[in-house]
């Protein structure tokens, strides 16, 4: 009978053992999914699809810009032309895509000779032929639109430009370089040829500033681009808000 009480109770000592190791483990599962699910939180893995789906995040703003280096006006022979310059001021400013306007023939280098092609071209309201087309046009809301003033008109190529896309919804914010610092006014005929754009006020820059006096210029571009609404968030860069 001693016997038979020793065996029950060895055996139910046992059975209260496993039942605790059991126990146990499970509370040691339990927490080590509560501390990774601490050290992962839920959040994460939406803010990262949220991160990946929103394609418009880095590529909102769109600098398209048409220039020509060579030889220019008061500013001698170039390599880069001055509309370029000021194009690429405002790209870094605004965290911006950049995209030139390239024409399918290139102008000659020559000055004189490139005044008279664009003389012919605007009396003939010329549309000459683009190579290369903007990828993804659909992912910019803003598209600051830059030229230099021949015969006080855009080029001829910025017209080509305009009527190549759809820019409904779209805001386009003019800018150009020219002999002065001013716009001439034939900027306010853009949303005729830019279908459904909607524009703001833009800035105009003396070529030979743009070339000579850089910093002079980038503080007018950063002065201008806070005008608009835009963030300053450092020294240099703008953001929009």
């Amino acid at each position: 009978m001693r016997k038979l009480l020793a065996c029950i109770l060895s055996l139910t000592m046992m059975l209260l053992m496993t039942a605790c190791g059991s126990t146990e483990g499970t509370s040691s599962a339990a927490q080590k999914t509560a501390d990774t699910e601490e050290s992962t939180p839920a959040s994460a893995s939406v803010d990262s699809a949220k991160q990946n789906a929103d394609g418009k995040t880095s590529k909102r703003i769109l600098v398209a810009y048409f220039s020509r280096a060579g030889e220019n006006y008061n500013v001698g022979y170039i390599e880069k032309g001055n509309t370029h310059i000021m194009a690429d001021m405002i790209a870094e400013a605004v965290g911006a895509n950049t995209f030139e306007i390239k024409t399918v023939k290139p102008y000659p280098e020559d000055y004189k000779e490139c005044t008279e092609v664009a003389k012919q071209e605007l009396a003939e309201d010329a549309r000459p032929s683009l190579a290369g087309k903007v990828e993804n046009w659909e992912d910019y809301d803003t598209v600051f639109l830059g030229y230099p003033i021949w015969w006080s008109y855009p080029p001829m190529a910025i017209y080509t430009f305009l009527e190549s896309y759809d820019f409904s919804g779209k805001m386009v914010i003019p800018f150009c370089t020219s002999a002065g610092n001013v716009l001439t006014g034939k900027e306010s005929d853009l949303p005729q040829y830019g279908k459904g754009m909607v524009m703001r006020e833009g800035l105009g820059l003396e070529g030979k500033r743009v070339q000579e006096n850089l910093d002079s210029a980038k503080a007018d571009v950063i002065k201008w681009l806070k005008g608009l609404g835009f963030v300053s968030n450092s020294k240099d860069r703008i953001t929009q808000p």
